[in-house]
């Protein structure tokens, strides 16, 4: 009998308000996380990677957002009903996130050990001399120099790449159970990429920790994901395993994107790009909301939104014209 998921969200939609509506940001989106699983989400700026992330931990603004509908349920609670005290728990305890810049989400006036041992105290009850203790510890196992030293620098003192690592050891301070991990590698050099992403890489085997990595940058998603979610304006629109996705996408976006992917050779020499742009989440489109950049528009793309079918072992897309009769390899 297989186990239950980590995190299982169900039908989620988010909404926030506007001048005088609300507007849908994300749209009966439906995955499970498992324990240990390696999962990315890809798609561009605005298709809800990070909106999705945050409402898991339910961390948007009061007031100014809500949910429409859908579960996110951990440990046979539903996140988006638990009271307060639990999300508190669970925040930084079992679930932490790493954010996308590490500059603004560091507090400028607290030096590297006060924010880790904020974590250690609040989760775990230390005191402020083993908090200490231990927020050395962190720094060293992710791979920080001088580490003694280090921990007593303000954020303005570390480089981009080393105050990345800083905000990976404060997710990873009470051993969560998942790390949302969000843009992690966005403004770092390719050469410091590559380390942060090994570093996750190392930390999910020596943890024993599911990683769920967003992104936009489709060569982060194939070196590191095992399994990929592909959105696009508030809705999944392909998921499947990444050598599956990389190999056969289906999707007319996801198909896009993978074109848009430079060739090593220099190919002949232009960028592929998709046309148009990805819609406000106000723009009202009949049916897919893919159709206006689609090539491969038919009428019956504008009559309904398709489902999201399986067409094959872990593979599913929303795309019923171009699915009709055929399986992913």
């Amino acid at each position: 009998m297989a186990s239950p998921p980590l995190v299982s969200i169900d039908d989620l939609t988010v909404q926030f308000r506007g001048d005088r509506k609300w507007t849908t940001a994300v749209e009966g989106v439906s995955f499970d996380v498992g324990e240990g699983d390696c999962l990315g989400i890809v798609g561009e700026s605005g298709s809800g990677k990070s909106v999705t992330a945050l409402s898991m931990l339910r961390l948007h603004a009061r007031g100014t957002s809500r949910f429409a509908s859908g579960t996110v349920r951990y440990d046979g609670q539903d996140l988006l009903q638990a009271p307060e005290s639990r999300l508190r728990q669970v925040r930084g305890g079992d679930i932490a996130m790493v954010f996308q810049d590490p500059m603004s989400s560091l507090n400028p006036v607290l030096t590297i050990c006060d924010q880790i041992s904020e974590t250690l105290r609040l989760h775990q009850g230390m005191s402020r001399a083993d908090a200490r203790v231990r927020a050395i510890e962190l720094l060293d196992l992710v791979r920080i120099a001088d580490a003694r030293r280090r921990v007593d620098e303000y954020p303005h003192r570390l480089s981009g790449g080393m105050r990345q690592r800083v905000m990976i050891a404060i997710a990873i301070a009470c051993r969560p159970r998942l790390l949302i991990a969000d843009e992690p590698t966005t403004a770092l050099d390719v050469t410091i990429q590559a380390q942060i992403l090994e570093l996750l890489r190392e930390l999910r085997s020596e943890l024993g920790m599911a990683v769920m990595l967003i992104s936009h940058d489709l060569g982060v998603i194939a070196e590191f994901a095992e399994r990929v979610i592909v959105m696009y304006a508030g809705r999944i629109v392909e998921q499947a395993p990444v050598e599956v996705l990389f190999r056969t996408p289906v999707h007319p976006y996801t198909e896009g994107l993978m074109a848009s992917i430079p060739a090593l050779d220099g190919g002949d020499g232009r960028l592929y790009s998709i046309p148009g742009r990805i819609p406000d989440p106000d723009e009202p489109i009949a049916g897919c909301r893919f159709g206006p950049r689609c090539a491969h528009v038919q009428a019956v793309c504008r009559a309904a939104i398709p489902d999201l079918a399986s067409i094959g072992p872990d593979h599913r897309v929303r795309c019923t014209p171009r699915t009709s009769g055929r399986t992913a390899a």
